[in-house]
């Protein structure tokens, strides 16, 4: 010390052994030494030291004894919620330094760390269990010489946790009374709901051992022994039980709750002493076999002993009281056993009651009790069963008690099976056993009460199931049940001493069964067994009863019975009642003398029943049935009859529901009406005023009442009245004359004079109710002597009754009616409550638009409605058929195009036919239109149609469902099933299709019968759905449908709001349809409303139907639309246009066209002739023919064209010079009908019609403008004799007059038609009104009382009605009904099979558009066959229309995948950016540099340990406590260092260097890694004196254990694991937790890597940044520097970007969806080529990946919660977030890779660029050539990589691994290299490799390779074809331009002209015809 300064020096540890120190002082002058011996003076001051403390602590012992406290917060411990933190005080008087506070504790802790301080935390895992002690200990410590430690001080503090007492949980115990001690005691858990799980244990009844004595001591109680888990019984064995009585100190048994808080405590009896005359033992007894099964018999045995030497009895029943059987004898054999206790091994315990002449005892034998070995089946049950009885008859023991005991053994396993499939042989087995107990019980009557219990208990098991008791074992059960209550009288009758107890318990299982019975029968004789069965129970409960002691009273669910004997003073004290709310109850008066002696006792029997004893007499009883009647002691009948003061009795509705008042506003409104629903029921009517005030009440029927007029008055409050009975109203049907009906209810205050108004309010109840009693003489309910009391509520029925009897109650459901009377005072209340006012306002105005809407609606369907006569019909046929061409409703289905049709049958086939019409549409979609098509003679029976048309139009596709033809001739109909699409681009892609008749087989086939009924009820069947769908030919219309709506609506309103809030009944049973329950009263409802509701509104739907129209005048110049259907007339012309039109030339094409039909119906072929040029064709050869054929079938008389005239040479025709330009072939014989006359007779008329139209047009010719007037002369005479030769064949009466010279008009056809049809009849026309008057009638009723019901109840109460009403309404709409038409449509289809011909009627033909045939009008209209319609288009054509058609589709899918890709790669760069910040670059960057500084290329350990202390810690603790740096991020959590460490002398060293060289490691692996525990310093040993926070920075920890992940680093990959040290919250104690390892060497030469982890939060960017600092070696000592920065947004910002992201989100997953679907379609059509193609691969890979990034989406946001949480808990450790980052960097992996694959799908949709197709076909064409010379540049590579990195690799950084080299050799060839450094290093072989590299790889090889590609180029493009992608390119661009209007340019040699494309080009025939005329030849 060089210091002058006095000072003293402290040694600074402990000094061993001899030492002697020299103590030198020197000064300027002189200097002086002296010796110390330090031996000797340190002993003695060590003595010294020892001595004072001995002695200071000896003086504060009793310091602390007296002052030194414990206090612990908080005191008292329920639970494990908190923790418990111990303090002392007291420390005042002791020293203030140098002491230390020592806490440890004693018992069985959890925790046993010692830690110091003054306080001590005792941790929720550390407290102790319920009712455990643990002792801590404080010691308080002084330091002396050389850390030389004394005690000083002590205190302790008991710590016990006593949880609350349960108060729904007690312990209980059956044989505790009586303990013996050789017997284990068993305690059962009782719970008031489930037991939950709970800790046995017993306090120990042994002396307290000296361990913490003190403790128990004081909290008095035991230490807690014997433990138990989780059971509902516990057992306390005999040892405990004997200690317990040798030191008299009673044992507490606890069950503490194991999860929930909470014990129960049971303190067992001390047991009584040891018996002292062992000679006196009760006997032991035995069960054999010790084990069997319910169907076995036992034999029990009983030893002899001293205890029975005077005589004794012996009684078995088992541990739950069931009675066995009682004996004198010792051995007792075939008893029959029930089932032993499942949870404790079938273990049945068996007591033994042994009674000798002065006192009894009992003992225990146990044995096992199986169910039935052999199988259970009812067959085996029913086998074992006369088994068991043939043996009890063999042994004569067969007794009714023995039965009992097999059959409740058999009914027990009887009534756990529920299968359907042994029910009938169950019910079987059961009647076959009661008839056997009652035969038995005839021959051996009970004799004790017990034989009575066994036997009642088994017919209380077999009558169980009341499903399977057959009415003849109901008898059988009644009959049983009467006779064991009858030996259950006479047996308690005998017992003079009996105890009452042994008959309730024999009475009980009697009840029990008579209840079982009662639930099933519904017969008159079991009816009456099971009344007497109960009386005879009530005189056994009677008998030997005490006067007015308790009651006996038996309840068994459905029955209750109570019997009492009193004495008559006592019974007008006390109500006869069980204390039940669903019994009944009885209040009896004063009853005369002459009823009851005052001085006898009385006998009260009361019976009450849930369900009506009587129910085989039909009444309506509901609720509760009660019984009672007095007795004699002798049991006559005391006659209770006209009684001065009534029995009050009062009789339960179970459960009913909350009581629904009506309120009155007595300002407003004060009238109410009631609906009485019978003459017999009396109205009771409860009211509440909201003030004490007086009113007037008035009773009204069928008008409102007066002052003057009325039915009953009466003023309220009533006088003389109490309670309730106030204000209530009780009218009996005399009070109301037996009135029905509704009647008026008006409330009149009284109010004082002067005051106008009252603002009061009452609450009116209604109840309508009767009291009926059963009529013993009549057996039939009445109501004599009974009347409904004042005290009745709708819970229960009171009723006032002179006698006694039977009673019963029955209620009725009355809606809620209330009278309006003064609607305009109810009115005012509007603004209070306008919500039902409004709505019905609402739906009134919503009519009034919609019938506009329907009318309009209604005019356009009448457009529709016309039968369109074709325009290009042949004047000359005259034959009519109708066609009904449906179109089908699917999209797309109508057509734009020209149709044509074409009829085939058996007699020919129709000339095309055009179907259009020019003033109406036709074929719209789910049209139905109807056209006229006439022939020359009838085709017969039609076998099909052709139908097609030319592809016209801007939607020319056409879906036909079906065609309909119709012979208006002879009335037959063919139907064609087409539901085809005619179309070249959709179905079968044709235009031209035959369609076959549809037969029988087929119109019935279920899918035609079920979608035309399903499609005939939803547009005319559903009221609803026909507003919007409703057929035009439907005389409903659409006006009337909405009207029969409105209707309907109003009425649902009116009937649903009259019944709102009716209260239910619960007690009524309730009926279960899977998930649907209602109750009969509900079901009642339904029925009144539809009542109500359903006749009106069908009648005037009925009515809207079937009105028939009004029938036209004749006179009528412009008739309406809408009522009839139209027929276009046919083609006339005026006289004068037809003389210029007609030309000779006309003439003869008209006789061509008649040789051709006559040709037709012959079906003969005729020669086509070619006319010659400039050649007249000879009308008279023309006429010759027809002439030959007229005579020659006259001569045959037969048809035109028989097979015999086919034979004759005369029929051969030879038209020479006439050209029928049309060859027709045959369709072979006619086939000879039965109505071939009719044919025959029919075609000869339309021949003559024709020749007759010849004639006329000759007579307008004339002979001037004929050519050659021998000729014309000559045809005239043709004409005429031809007509006489058809007028002589045609001879028959029809044709006589003037029938030849008329015809039946088209309209004339369809009128016949029509005529028929209408004979079916229907309503008058006039019935319409009615309709309309009762439509306007009920909607006005209806809407007028909804706004009533709505103002009387309320806002609230109008509001929930309106919200329920309109729930229903809506799923009644759409669920219930449409599934209701189409259930109806699959029963029509499936069973009845009904073809519905007329699916909507057909349409009236209006009178002035019939046309008549006058023999003055020719119509001129003729043909144009030339145009194009009329030629179905060639294949070719259509092959042409398809292709351009497919090319559109393309076109239009083209630009909808460019549309949708754009859509979707805009979405996923808002997905993928939304995910990213550009603000997390700057932020790793700023904290990269922050922490970076003082970082060296090699930096040593002690270098490190710089960086630590300055940069590490300067920036980890900022200036801002929390924050890093500079005060913008917030640490999150703690720091953490982290090292990974190898294991010692885990290399391998070279023999000859061994021995200098100590150590050695080898690199980090992880086979190397050290993974053990070290003590300090890295020693072996683990010694006490580190505390657990130093000792884990030497333990090793898993991976798992730090929630870490490997980490890569720039030498190995690192496991997660390692020695771990978290640093402190601040600047202090991490510098300190660093000088600390510094001083320890925790970093040595075995560190491989350290890792320096933290978290921070930067809210400016709402980022984290999870950090992680690597500090790695490569076993060199040499460390480099590495840091990893991860950034995460964990917290979503909820700004409107965020909102925008989210959208994008959940829209791009859409986009994925939509794509799935695709590709799911794709998939399913290739099958397995699907996955040949890469566009197919390419959109799978999308799809996958973008549902994995949602998966590790959601995974990186429940990591996050999860960290955050951990974080939030634990604020001061470090908080690892790197699962999170490592979620959030693979899903940042994942959206790059489909932004990467999205846009390579770019090139696809790029291919269509002919540039870029012309790229890629030149890489197809070049890949040959292309993969060798890949495969020569990979091996050049290849070989320079690995001789550049053999020549460098050790020397240059560059070249340090195979994967460095050849980079650079890459970045060679890019230009990019660094030649100084390798020139440098050496410059010959540098510059030969350089060189050479550059020449092969550059000059050659790659040259070579682009030339290659270059020569494929010029190649593709001399051989190049456009693709059809081109042309569709193309025609995209053709379509876009002329969308915007620009025109577009062809290139050179294409056609300048505008061509039509695709669908929009009709076919074009031989010449173009507009669409929609005729074309003129």
């Amino acid at each position: 010390m060089l210091n002058g300064s006095l000072q003293a020096y402290t040694f600074s540890s402990p000094l061993e052994g001899p030492l002697k120190v020299t103590v030198r002082a020197v000064n300027a002058f002189s200097a002086s030494e002296v010796d110390v011996d330090l031996e000797n003076i340190l002993r003695s001051c060590q003595n010294q030291s020892e001595f004072s403390a001995d002695v200071h602590g000896n003086s504060t012992a009793s310091l602390s004894i007296d002052n030194l406290r414990i206090t612990a917060t908080p005191d008292m411990l329920a639970d494990y919620t908190q923790s418990v933190t111990l303090s002392v005080s007291g420390t005042e008087s002791m020293p203030s330094k140098g002491l230390v506070f020592e806490w440890k504790c004693e018992g069985n802790c959890k925790c046993r760390n010692k830690t110091k301080g003054e306080t001590h935390v005792i941790g929720k895992d550390c407290l102790p269990d319920p009712f455990d002690i643990f002792e801590y200990i404080l010691t308080v410590r002084r330091a002396t010489w050389f850390r030389k430690w004394v005690d000083f001080a002590s205190a302790s503090k008991c710590i016990i946790l006593t949880p609350k007492e349960f108060t729904d949980v007690t312990i209980s115990c059956d044989d505790c009374s009586s303990i013996n001690v050789h017997h284990p005691v068993k305690l059962r858990l009782s719970c008031v709901t489930t037991c939950q799980e709970v800790v046995w244990y017993i306090e120990d009844p042994k002396p307290l051992p000296d361990d913490l004595k003190k403790c128990h001591s004081k909290e008095g109680r035991s230490p807690l022994i014997e433990r138990q888990d989780g059971n509902t019984e516990y057992v306390v064995h005999s040892q405990h039980l004997k200690v317990s009585r040798d030191i008299s100190h009673n044992i507490s048994v606890i069950a503490y709750g194991k999860n929930t808080p909470g014990f129960a405590k049971y303190t067992l009896p001390i047991p009584g002493p040891e018996p002292t005359e062992p000679d006196n033992l009760p006997p032991s007894c035995s069960i054999s076999p010790p084990s069997g099964t319910v169907l076995e018999p036992f034999d029990i045995t009983c030893k002899s002993s001293s205890f029975c030497s005077t005589g004794c009895s012996y009684c078995f029943k088992t541990d739950t009281g069931k009675h066995l059987r009682c004996s004198k004898a010792k051995e007792v054999k075939s008893v029959f056993l029930p089932l032993g206790d499942k949870n404790n091994n079938y273990t049945l315990l068996v007591v033994v009651t042994v009674t000798n002449k002065h006192e009894k005892t009992s003992t225990t034998v146990s044995t096992q009790v199986r169910t039935s070995s052999t199988s259970t089946s009812v067959e085996a049950l029913s086998s074992a069963v006369e088994d068991g009885v043939g043996q009890l008859e063999q042994q004569g023991l067969l007794s009714c008690e023995a039965l009992g005991q097999i059959f409740s053994s058999v009914s027990d396993l009887l009534n756990t099976d529920d299968g359907q499939d042994q029910k009938d042989a169950r019910t079987t087995l059961r009647k076959q056993m009661l008839t056997k107990m009652t035969r038995v019980l005839l021959d051996s009557p009970s004799n004790t009460t017990q034989e009575v219990q066994v036997t009642a208990r088994a017919l209380a098991g077999l009558t169980q199931r009341p499903d399977e008791l057959s009415p003849a074992a109901q008898e059988e059960a009644g009959s049983l049940l009467v006779d064991l209550s009858s030996s259950l009288n006479t047996i308690s009758g005998n017992q003079d001493d009996g105890e009452d107890g042994e008959v309730v318990q024999a009475a009980t299982p009697i009840l029990e069964a008579a209840s079982n019975i009662l639930n099933v029968s519904s017969n008159k004789k079991v009816s009456d067994f099971l009344l007497t069965g109960i009386s005879n129970i009530q005189s056994a409960l009677l008998n030997n009863r005490k006067l007015n002691g308790d009651p006996a009273i038996i309840d068994s669910g459905q029955i209750s019975v109570y019997v009492n004997r009193v004495s008559p003073e006592n019974m007008q004290m006390q109500d006869i009642n069980l204390q039940k709310n669903s019994t009944s109850r009885f209040s009896f008066p004063a009853l005369p003398a002459h009823i009851l002696s005052p001085e006898e006792p009385v006998d009260v029997r009361m019976m009450s029943f849930v369900k009506n004893p009587y129910s085989w007499k039909e009444e309506n009883i509901t609720g509760t049935v009660g019984s009672v009647s007095l007795t004699r002691m002798n049991g006559s009948v005391i006659s209770v009859q006209n009684l001065p003061d009534e029995i009050q009795i009062f009789l339960p509705r179970l459960d009913i529901g909350e009581e629904n008042g009506t309120v009155l506003d007595l300002a407003n409104f004060s009238t109410l009406i009631i609906n009485v629903p019978s003459p017999d029921v009396t109205v009771v009517l409860k009211m509440e005023p909201s003030e004490d005030i007086s009113f007037m009440l008035f009773l009204g029927c069928k008008d409102y009442p007066n002052d003057e007029n009325y039915l009953a008055k009466t003023q309220m409050p009533l006088q003389n009245a109490k309670g309730e009975g106030k204000y209530t109203w009780v009218l009996s049907p005399k009070d109301r004359t037996g009135e029905v009906g509704e009647h008026y209810l008006v409330i009149k205050p009284i109010v004082e004079p002067g005051i106008k108004a009252m603002n009061a309010t009452v609450t009116v109840i209604s109840i309508a109710t009767q009291c009926k009693y059963w009529n013993e003489n009549e057996s039939s309910w009445s109501e004599d002597g009974c009347r409904v009391g004042p005290l009745t509520t709708p819970l229960v029925t009171h009723c006032l009754c002179n006698h006694l009897t039977f009673f019963g109650s029955s209620f009725f459901v009355m809606p809620n009616l209330v009278d309006v009377s003064r609607t305009a005072e109810l009115f005012a209340t509007f603004t209070n409550n306008p919500v039902v006012v409004c709505f019905v306002g609402a739906i009134f105005a919503a009519y009034l638009v919609v019938v506009v809407w329907a009318r309009r609606k209604d005019i356009q369907d009448s457009a529709k409605v016309k039968i369109t006569v074709l325009e290009d019909n042949d004047p000359l046929a005259e034959y009519h058929y109708m066609l009904n061409v449906s179109t089908g409703h699917r999209h797309g289905a109508s057509t734009s195009s020209q149709v044509t049709i074409t009829l085939l049958g058996t007699e020919g086939e129709s000339e095309p036919h055009h179907l259009i019409d020019t003033e109406k549409p036709v074929f719209e979609r789910g049209g139905v239109d109807m056209f006229l098509l006439t022939t020359h003679f009838s085709l017969g029976d039609l076998q099909s149609i052709r139908l097609w048309h030319d592809n016209s139009g801007a939607h020319p596709a056409w879906y036909v469902n079906k065609v309909m033809v119709q012979d208006l001739e002879s009335g037959q109909k063919w139907h064609f099933l087409c539901n085809s699409w005619l179309a070249v681009d959709v179905g079968e892609c044709a235009l031209d299709q035959v369609f076959p008749v549809a037969t029988e087989m087929d119109l019935k086939r279920f899918s035609n019968l079920f979608f035309m009924k399903t499609a005939k009820d939803f547009r005319d069947g559903h009221i609803w759905f026909s507003v919007i769908s409703r057929p035009p030919c439907s005389t409903f219309t659409r006006v009337q449908r909405v009207s029969c709506c409105f209707s309907l609506l109003l009425c649902t309103m009116l009937t649903s709001i009259m019944f709102w809030g009716i209260p239910t009944d619960p007690s009524e049973q309730t009926m279960d349809l899977g998930h649907i329950e209602f109750t009969w009263q509900q079901v009642v409802i339904g029925v009144q409303s539809s009542i109500i509701m359903f006749p009106i509104n069908l009648l005037i739907v009925s009515i809207f139907r079937n009105a028939r129209p009004r029938e036209k005048g004749t006179k009528t110049e412009t008739p309406k639309q809408g009522k009839t259907g139209r027929v276009s007339p046919s083609q006339t012309s005026s006289p004068q246009k037809a003389l210029k039109d007609i030309t000779p030339d006309t003439v003869i094409k008209d006789i061509k066209r008649i040789a051709q039909s006559l040709s037709k119906a012959m079906k003969s072929p005729l020669p086509q002739l070619e006319l010659r040029p400039g050649h007249q064709s000879d009308i008279n050869t023309l006429l010759s023919l027809v002439e030959d054929i007229i005579r020659q079938q006259n001569r045959a008389a037969g048809d035109f064209y028989t097979e015999a005239s086919k034979r004759d040479p005369s029929m051969i025709l030879s038209l020479q010079a006439v050209n029928l330009e049309q060859e027709i072939s045959g369709l072979g014989s006619p086939e000879k009908t039965s109505d071939g006359v009719q044919k025959k007779s029919s075609n000869s008329r339309y021949l003559y019609k024709q020749l007759r139209h010849v004639e006329k047009e000759l007579g307008l010719l004339g002979l001037s403008r004929f050519p050659n007037p021998d000729s014309y002369n000559r045809a005239m005479q043709q004409v005429k004799g031809m007509k006489g030769l058809l007028e002589c064949r045609l001879h028959a009466p029809s044709l006589e007059g003037d029938e030849l010279d008329r015809s039946p008009s088209p309209g004339e056809s369809v009128k016949e038609v029509s005529t028929k049809k209408g004979c079916r009849g229907g309503l008058p026309w006039w019935s319409v009104f009615v309709g309309w008057i009762l439509v306007i009638a009920t909607s006005a009723v209806s809407g007028y009382f909804t706004m009533m019901y709505g103002l009387t109840y309320g806002k609230d109460r109008s509001i929930n009605w309106l919200i329920s009403m309109m729930i229903s309404f809506f799923e009644s709409l759409f669920i219930t009904q449409p599934l209701k038409v189409l259930g109806f449509a699959a029963f029509f289809a499936l069973v009845l099979k009904k073809v519905d011909q007329e699916e909507y009627g057909e349409p009236q033909i209006d009178e002035s558009l019939r046309t008549t045939d006058d023999p003055d009008t020719v119509r001129a209209a003729r043909r144009d066959s030339t145009c194009s319609f009329y030629q179905p288009p060639p294949r070719t054509d259509i092959e042409k229309l398809r292709n351009n058609m497919v090319k559109e589709q393309k076109v239009f899918a083209l630009i909808r995948e460019i549309l949708v890709y754009m859509g979707f790669m805009w979405m996923l760069l808002l997905v993928a950016y939304g995910q990213r910040d550009p603000n997390a670059y700057f932020l790793t960057k700023h904290i990269r540099q922050s922490f970076s500084r003082g970082i060296s290329d090699s930096m040593s350990i002690q270098e490190m340990f710089k960086w630590a202390n300055t940069t590490l810690l300067s920036n980890l603790f900022g200036e801002h406590p929390g924050f890093i740096t500079d005060g913008n991020s917030k640490l999150v959590g703690n720091a953490r260092l982290r090292q990974v460490r190898v294991h010692q002398n885990s290399c391998h060293v070279a023999p000859s260097m061994q021995q200098p060289e100590r150590d050695c490691h080898a690199p980090y692996s992880w086979e190397l890694e050290d993974m053990g525990s070290y003590g300090p310093g890295w020693s072996r040993s683990d010694g006490d004196n580190t505390s657990l926070n130093l000792r884990s920075l030497w333990k090793y920890q898993s991976q798992h254990q730090l929630r870490a992940i490997p980490v890569w680093g720039s030498v190995k990959l690192y496991r997660g694991g390692g020695f771990v040290v978290d640093l402190g919250p601040d600047l202090i104690h991490s510098s300190r937790s660093l000088q600390y390892l510094y001083d320890n060497t925790w970093f040595d030469v075995y560190t491989q890597a350290v890792f320096v982890e933290f978290t921070v939060y930067n809210a400016n960017v709402n980022l984290f940044c999870i950090v992680t600092l690597m500090l790695e070696t490569t076993a060199i000592g040499a460390f480099q520097f590495r840091s990893e920065l991860q950034s995460v947004r964990l917290y979503q910002s909820t700004g409107g970007l965020h909102v925008f992201v989210m959208a994008s989100e959940v829209v791009y997953f859409l986009f994925i969806i939509y794509y799935m679907f695709v590709q799911g379609k794709l998939l399913k059509q290739q099958r397995w080529a699907y996955f040949r193609s890469k566009v197919n691969l390419l959109e799978l890979a999308i799809i996958l990946l973008s549902w994995s990034a949602l998966s590790v989406f959601i995974k990186r946001t429940l990591l996050g919660e999860r960290d955050m949480e951990y974080y939030q808990d634990n604020k001061d450790q470090y908080a690892s977030f790197h699962e999170t980052a490592k979620a959030d960097a693979v899903l940042g992996y994942l959206i790059a890779f489909l932004v990467l694959l999205a846009t390579i799908k770019l090139w696809r949709l790029l291919r269509l660029n002919p540039k870029l197709h012309m790229i890629t076909a030149t890489l197809q064409r070049a890949w040959s050539d292309i993969s060798g010379f890949l495969v020569v540049m990979t091996i050049m590579f290849l070989a320079y990589s690995i001789a550049s990195n053999l020549m460098y690799g050790w020397k240059l950084y560059s070249y340090r691994t195979l994967l460095n080299a050849a980079q650079t050799m890459v970045s060679l060839q890019l230009g990019i290299f660094n030649y100084e450094e390798v020139l440098n290093y050496n410059p010959v072989l540098g510059a030969f490799l350089i060189g050479s590299c550059i020449v092969f790889m550059t000059f050659v090889v790659l040259n070579l390779f682009i030339s290659v590609i270059l020569v494929a180029f010029s190649q593709e493009q001399i051989h190049h074809k456009p693709s059809e992608e081109d042309e569709i390119v193309d025609l995209m661009l053709m379509k876009l331009f002329s969308l915007f209007g620009v025109k577009c340019k062809k290139q050179a040699g294409d056609c300048t002209t505008e061509r039509p494309v695709g669908s929009s080009a009709p076919y074009k025939g031989p010449s173009a015809v507009s669409s929609g005329s005729i074309c003129d030849g």
